[in-house]
């Protein structure tokens, strides 16, 4: 089963950054590398789902005309709130995946450090209302810890797999680390012109 709301609740309970996304020189940097790969410099509209306080909302309002967050937790919602506090393109609200999938569509969607909290038919459910929701160009990434977490059903293996293997978009992007996995995937194949090969 994905895991609960309580569990959310409780990791919030006693710290307003329980996984130390501020703190943490590997958080900074991830956060860091997965804006800097996006390969469009510009985006029109992204959805951010599971944005946990905003310090990546932070960063990929940067790029954005219009950025969508969501999370399942009140006093993440409330705190991400607080982060993106005057950038008037930003969105915050509350919401579970997959239940609560925004009805719009998006060129970018990012899943990062959520896809292991659900199960796999959630999780599925998940990757194929983002595919539905991306715009003709649109791209989807996705970031996740490759360790063991105790009590989530799945790993960051098997979410990034359950994308390869079932959905129809092309690869544009992977970068592994011995602790996370990134990677970019669009509607689109990459098409490199001359004047780029010979670059």
């Amino acid at each position: 089963m994905s895991v609960d709301s309580q569990y959310f609740a409780d990791l919030y309970a006693g710290n307003d950054d329980p996984w130390a996304l501020r703190s943490r020189w590997y958080e900074r940097r991830k956060r860091e590398l997965l804006v800097a790969s996006l390969p469009r410099q510009r985006y029109e509209r992204a959805f951010e789902p599971a944005c946990a306080n905003g310090e990546l909302s932070v960063l990929l309002a940067e790029r954005c005309a219009e950025l969508v967050c969501q999370d399942l937790d009140p006093t993440a919602v409330e705190l991400a709130r607080q982060r993106t506090a005057g950038m008037e393109h930003v969105s915050v609200e509350r919401g579970r995946l997959p239940g609560d999938w925004p009805a719009e569509r998006f060129d970018l969607i990012v899943l990062s450090e959520v896809g292991y909290y659900l199960d796999p038919t959630d999780w599925l459910q998940v990757l194929e209302q983002a595919v539905a929701s991306l715009d003709d160009d649109g791209g989807l990434v996705l970031c996740h810890w490759l360790h063991p977490i105790a009590g989530c059903p799945q790993n960051g293996r098997q979410v990034h797999a359950m994308l390869a293997r079932h959905l129809p978009l092309y690869a544009q992007f992977r970068h592994e680390e011995a602790d996370f996995l990134l990677e970019y995937w669009s509607c689109q194949p990459r098409v490199v012109d001359v004047d780029e090969r010979c670059a």
